[in-house]
Order: structure tokens, then C-alpha cells, then sequence
């Protein structure tokens, strides 16, 4: 219960003509025990929070920068019309900064026996799960003197689910593939790709792609033609480790790495291969196996969604022995981790001939623009400072991609907006070189 400004307002005027006409306790109480019953009154006909009703409904996900509306159906079952300001409160981060106050607080009318429904409108600026705190209630009384309030825990959990920015690349990349796929008059030939079909020998066709057996049993030249292979395994595996965490940009490295994730993950699935997920640190923060085509998207987002980064230092080793289980067979294996020469050198390189010896393993991180931005920086001496220590780290980052591309890893290192259309051409590449 608590007093209303009206009530208070009233108090400060009754104080005039007693201080006017009759200072001392008998004014006081001729002012004050009006007011006070006024306040009794209004409190006794005030609609009881206690006993209201509240549910639940709406979205129970939303990808990161939407909207999502959670609805809250408030019945009274008194006798008592219900006048009330309603606060649902959630976590800070489920609005935009300065619109927590517009979005979350309600004036709401009841007649007895009825219900209404509330709209919450949220906007949340980070990844994960959202828990609904609790539902605040003031109940004015007829006078508006005085009011009852109380809380009310309506459990709801929204998930905030990846953007997927780099979805906006997927109908580029699509096209590539149906050529690659030879679905258009494009048709390659690798080491290594499946036989599609047989064709008539046009002048320009390389001969090694003639089928001497099939042109013997037929009046012209027949030439053999390819498709990427299919059914193949790609297993993405993410670090989650104390390098995901730093940021580039507004958000950590592990949400471009996520990004990159999902691209590859929608254009593998459309190519008919099979997709899963690792996530690892220390432990497995997340795992995605054996989903359909039509099924893996979802699954990955839903799975990433609640992954943060851990400042932990990586266990390669851990790692290393999860991916080689998950990936039963020959795969291709795609870590998701920092270039920085420490954590490759004392971690990656250990554990990678174990990883090259039956998988083809392809390496991207996440590069930050503003370490190019610095390296062309003049003018002062400090700026020439600071171009000279981004040299220098990109000199390291170089070397350390050549030394693993020697030892048969494909490196893609790419700002965050590049990172994933850039791992995808290099999915695309392999396959059409028929290296997977």
C-alpha cells in the first residue's frame, strides 16, 4: 500500500488555513481526519492485487535487432473494478538504451469478471535466454488517495537468437554452386568428383574427359561430365575460448565467427552435404549432430544463441579429441579460432598433424580493420608508432597463415562484415576443385 502525490497535494493545502485561522492540533485533526478517511475509503474500494490473474503469451524467440511482442492477460476475478499502472519489468538488455521506461509500464482498466491483455514490446541488444522478472502492480482506488500494490513472478523466457547478417550473401553464393552443381551450362572436372553423365564432344572439351569405352559403342565422341561430390561431412567447431572474446568493432569475435558459421552451414546443407557443430573451450558449450538439411539452420542457431565466450585459455587438446570423435569419418573440419601466433603455436600446431592425417581442415579468424586502419596512419609520431606496431601485427598474422597453409591448412582471415562471405568462396573453391 502507499500513499498517492493527490494525497499528499491535499495534505499541504489543508495546512493553510490551519496555519491561517487555527494553528495547533485541533486544525491539524479537523484537516487531516477527512483525508484520512478519504484514504481508508479509497483503499477499501481498491480492486485486491493478490488475487489478479496472470498469464502469459507470445514470442518465445527473436533474432537479435528485431522485435518480439510478449503478451501479459491480466483477469480480475473481485468484485472491485481494477484502476491500476503495471510494470513488467525484464533484464536491461531486453531494450534499447532509454526505452526501458515507455516499454515496460502500462495503465490498464478492469471491470470484475474480466480480463485484458497487455502488449510488452521488446528489442533486446543481446544474445541468449531473457527470464521475465516480476509483474509490479498498483491498484487505485476511486479517489486515486491511495493504492494497493504488489508483485506477481509470471515466469517466460524469450531466446535471443543470432542475427544471421550474412544471409543477405546467401542467394550469391546459391547461384555459384548451381553451377557448380551443373545445373547450368557450367559443368567442372576435378580430382576427385562424382561422374554426372554423358554428352557429345564439342570443340573445346578437354580430351582427358573423353569416355573411349561409351565412344565405342556409339557413332560419335561421348565426353564424361562432373559434379561436385555430395553427402560429404563438414564439421564446424568453434573457440569459445579467452581469444573469442575480444572485441572487434561493437561485439565480440565469436559473433562473427558465429555469422561465418550459419553462411557456410545454410550453403553446405543446400549442397547436400551434412553440417554439425562443435562449440569448445574448455568443455563442449555446444553440439549440433545428425540434423537434416532442412532442419540444421534452425538447430545452429538455436544452439548458439545461449554461447558466450569464456575467459579461459583453449584446451587444443580437448578440443582436438572432441572434433576427431564427432567426426567419425573423413570430413572437412572448420575451426573457427584466433590467428594470433601464441595460441596457434602453443596450441594448434601440437594437435594439428592429428587433425590433417584423414581430415581436410580449413582455419578462419576473425582480422580486426582497425589494425589496417592503423598501419597506414602518419602525420605525428605517435601515429607512426601505431602503424608500426600494426605492421607488426600483421606481419605475424601473415606468418602464421603461411606456415599453417604449408602444412596443407587453408587459412581465410577476413574482417568481420568479410569473414563470411570470404569462408564461404572458400568452401565453394574446394569443392570445386574437387579437394573435399
Amino acid at each position: 500500500m502507499a500513499l498517492t502525490g493527490r494525497t499528499a497535494l491535499l495534505a499541504a493545502l489543508g495546512t493553510l488555513p490551519v496555519g491561517l485561522w487555527d494553528p495547533g492540533w485541533t486544525g491539524i485533526a479537523a484537516v487531516n481526519a477527512p483525508l484520512a478517511l478519504a484514504c481508508a475509503c479509497d483503499f477499501a474500494l481498491a480492486a485486491p492485487v493478490r488475487r489478479l490473474g496472470l498469464a502469459r503469451s507470445g514470442d518465445t524467440s527473436v533474432r537479435l535487432g528485431e522485435a518480439a511482442a510478449v503478451e501479459l492477460t491480466v483477469t480480475n476475478p473481485s468484485n472491485r473494478p481494477l484502476r491500476a499502472e503495471l510494470r513488467d519489468a525484464w533484464p536491461p538488455s531486453s531494450w534499447q538504451p532509454g526505452t526501458e521506461v515507455e516499454a515496460s509500464r502500462h495503465r490498464l482498466t478492469v471491470s470484475p469478471g474480466e480480463r485484458r491483455r497487455l502488449a510488452t514490446r521488446l528489442r533486446p541488444t543481446r544474445r541468449g535466454d531473457h527470464q521475465a522478472d516480476r509483474v509490479t502492480i498498483r491498484s487505485y482506488g476511486p479517489l486515486g488517495l491511495f493504492t494497493r500494490q504488489g508483485s506477481h513472478k509470471v515466469p517466460w523466457t524469450l531466446r535471443v537468437l543470432p542475427p544471421f547478417a550474412s544471409r543477405k550473401h546467401l542467394p550469391s553464393k546459391l547461384a555459384r554452386l548451381r553451377e557448380l552443381d551443373g545445373r547450368t551450362s557450367v559443368l567442372t572436372r576435378g580430382q576427385g568428383t562424382e561422374f554426372d553423365s554423358l554428352r557429345d564432344y564439342v570443340p573445346g572439351d578437354d580430351i582427358r574427359s573423353i569416355d573411349w569405352r561409351a565412344t565405342a559403342r556409339r557413332s560419335s565422341v561421348a565426353v564424361r561430365t562432373w559434379r561436385p561430390e555430395r553427402d560429404r561431412h563438414i564439421l564446424l567447431v568453434l573457440d569459445t575460448g579467452r581469444t573469442s572474446a575480444g572485441r572487434v568493432g561493437d561485439a565480440p569475435r565469436l559473433d562473427a565467427a558465429m555469422d561465418a558459421a550459419l553462411l557456410l552451414a545454410a550453403l553446405a546443407s543446400r549442397a547436400g552435404d551434412r553440417v554439425d557443430l562443435l562449440a569448445y573451450d574448455r568443455r563442449v558449450r555446444a553440439l549440433v549432430q545428425g540434423r537434416s538439411a532442412g532442419d540444421v539452420l534452425p538447430s545452429l542457431v538455436n544452439a548458439l544463441a545461449t554461447v558466450e565466450p569464456e575467459l579461459v585459455e583453449t584446451d587444443a587438446q580437448g578440443l582436438t579429441a572432441t572434433a576427431l570423435r564427432t567426426a567419425s569419418r573423413t570430413s572437412l573440419i572448420v575451426l573457427l579460432t584466433s590467428l594470433d601466433t601464441a595460441p596457434i603455436e602453443e596450441g594448434l600446431l601440437p594437435v594439428l598433424p592429428r587433425l590433417t592425417e584423414r581430415h581436410k581442415v580449413v582455419v578462419a579468424s576473425v582480422a580486426d580493420p582497425h589494425i589496417a586502419k592503423m598501419a597506414t596512419s602518419r602525420g605525428t609520431a605517435e601515429a607512426v608508432y601505431d602503424a608500426a606496431a600494426a605492421a607488426q601485427a600483421q606481419s605475424e598474422r601473415h606468418r602464421t597463415a603461411e606456415y599453417l597453409g604449408r602444412r596443407g591448412v587453408t587459412v581465410v582471415d577476413a574482417t568481420p562484415d568479410d569473414l563470411a562471405p570470404a569462408l564461404a568462396d572458400a568452401y565453394l573453391s574446394l569443392k570445386a576443385a574437387g579437394r573435399l
